[in-house]
């Protein structure tokens, strides 16, 4: 008579039998993660990848192409008649023609971009902690409520935001303050609610044992949860960049036309001149305002992926 053996993933000597994969195909994340390494997959993304990069292709050589080969001639003519100048770029960056240039536009989206990012993570760190960690009267319900202030529509508090600071002393005297603040206002609910979900699944034994320790709140956060946040944080940081940088509504309505802080979208608006006369500048223009979104995001691109992944699979 024989008798099984105790543990179901041992048989016999030298052979075993595997236990059963997490990711198999019977759940979902399983069949997803099938179906996206198939070969179908693979077909797909490499089409979707040469639908995106195609136009971008043909934008940069636009960019490079003289005046009059480009208002007459598609960019694909450049394999057949390759033509190289840079004088696109010398009258986007320090021209003086209907377009301006945007070098000082850049620099203002700079300023404006660096802490309008900076700030909303700063806050909704702390804010994340408050939420997940401490316990206190009515966190539930204060939490819901700023969770609840992601539907209300950016153009509605545009005009009450933009009267709190129309011509108060502290607006003339710091004039981007403004576009600050409204970037900051906006992107704080749905930083909250990301970093508080991400904060909520780091174990509750690393923040006891630091306490057991003699740490006290402002240690477990500097120290214990901090380092632990990098992916989520460099996630919405990049998210939060982007779309600081690409905003147009928001630096059109709290700069007031003033060139000296406007940001680079809001002359890329304007580079065509009044009458369309300088549209070949925009590719130009164009690929001057993506050059820091790019370093951007292949600097902080380890952990933006690493930010995505948190939190879908345990085990």
């Amino acid at each position: 008579m024989s008798v099984a053996p105790a543990n179901p993933a041992i048989t016999e000597p030298g052979r075993s039998r595997s236990l059963p994969d997490p990711m198999g195909p019977t759940t979902a994340s399983g069949r997803a993660k099938a179906m996206l390494t198939s070969r179908v997959g693979s077909v797909v993304a490499i089409v979707i990848a040469l639908l995106w990069t195609v136009p971008i292709i043909g934008m940069l050589l636009s960019s490079v192409r003289p005046e009059s080969e480009i208002r007459t001639s598609g960019w694909w003519t450049f394999f057949t008649n390759p033509t190289f100048t840079l004088e696109n770029y010398q009258e986007v960056l320090f021209g003086r023609a209907s377009s301006g240039a945007l070098s000082g536009f850049f620099v203002n989206s700079i300023v404006i971009t660096v802490p309008s990012t900076v700030i909303p993570l700063v806050v909704a760190t702390m804010a994340a902690y408050a939420f997940s960690v401490l316990q206190w009267k009515g966190r539930d319900t204060v939490f819901i409520a700023v969770f609840a202030l992601q539907i209300v529509p950016l153009q509605m508090a545009l005009i009450p935001l933009l009267r709190i600071f129309s011509g108060s002393a502290v607006g003339e005297m710091f004039p981007y303050l403004a576009v600050w603040f409204a970037h900051a206002c906006f992107a704080m609910p749905l930083a909250t609610f990301l970093l508080h979900n991400f904060m909520s699944e780091i174990p509750r034994e690393l923040i006891e044992a630091a306490r057991v320790d003699g740490a006290g709140h402002v240690t477990v956060f500097l120290r214990v949860m901090l380092p632990l946040l990098v992916p989520a944080i460099a996630s919405f940081a990049i998210f939060q960049f982007l779309w600081v940088w690409n905003d147009l509504l928001v630096g059109l309505t709290f700069t007031g036309g003033n060139n000296a802080v406007q940001p680079l979208t809001a002359r890329l608006a304007e580079m065509a001149g009044s009458r369309g006369q300088d549209w070949h500048l925009l590719t130009a223009g164009a690929f001057v305002s993506i050059i820091v979104p790019i370093v951007v995001f292949l600097a902080l691109q380890k952990y933006f992926v690493r930010g995505l992944l948190a939190g879908s699979v345990k085990g």
